[in-house]
């Protein structure tokens, strides 16, 4: 199964809409969304085209296709824009004889994992900078942001197909890649 996983559209029409038709170009199964989804938060500037009202419109039209986690800027409120579910913690998602952690990444991040199991897999948002990183008993993944990129990265998304990680810009093209 191919998904597409991305982070922090932090209320970015402009962005979702990019992020989007990367979606249907790249002709994945699912979008998993990792949080901070309509607002930008007060630690960030507003990112281009802020529309929170129009992002959930854009997102509500491929509603059976989300699996979304809260982050930090998520509200209460955002769960009555939404059609589909935006408050749970984490999901885990199965790969080959591996489980992946997705979760927005301010309660567990790459510093602070959840309990796991070695070769298990944290998967996180929240620091809008792509990273694969392996460590002793885990690997730490990022897709990076769709909306706000840090530290030089590109607007962008992450495709995991079986067991192959893509990064990709919202153009589609890839810059880094890496298998579970």
């Amino acid at each position: 199964m191919k998904l597409m996983i991305a982070s922090d559209i932090h209320g970015s029409a402009y962005y979702c809409e990019k992020m989007l038709a990367a979606f249907e170009h790249e002709k994945a199964e699912r979008l998993i969304l990792l949080g901070d989804i309509l607002y930008h938060g007060p630690r960030n500037n507003l990112p281009r085209d802020y529309a929170p009202g129009r992002v959930a419109e854009l997102l509500n039209r491929y509603a059976t296709s989300i699996f979304a986690v809260r982050g930090n800027c998520e509200a209460e409120v955002d769960s009555l824009m939404l059609d589909f579910p935006v408050t749970a913690e984490a999901i885990l998602l199965p790969v080959g004889d591996r489980l992946i952690y997705a979760t927005h990444g301010h309660h567990f991040g790459e510093k602070n994992p959840p309990l796991h199991k070695k070769g298990d897999v944290l998967l996180t948002g929240h620091t809008h900078i792509p990273a694969y990183v392996e460590y002793e008993d885990y690997v730490y993944i990022n897709p990076g942001s769709v909306s706000i990129p840090k530290n030089g990265s590109e607007h962008g998304y992450m495709l995991l197909d079986g067991t192959l990680l893509e990064w990709k810009n919202l153009d589609g093209d890839a810059y880094m890649s890496h298998r579970l």
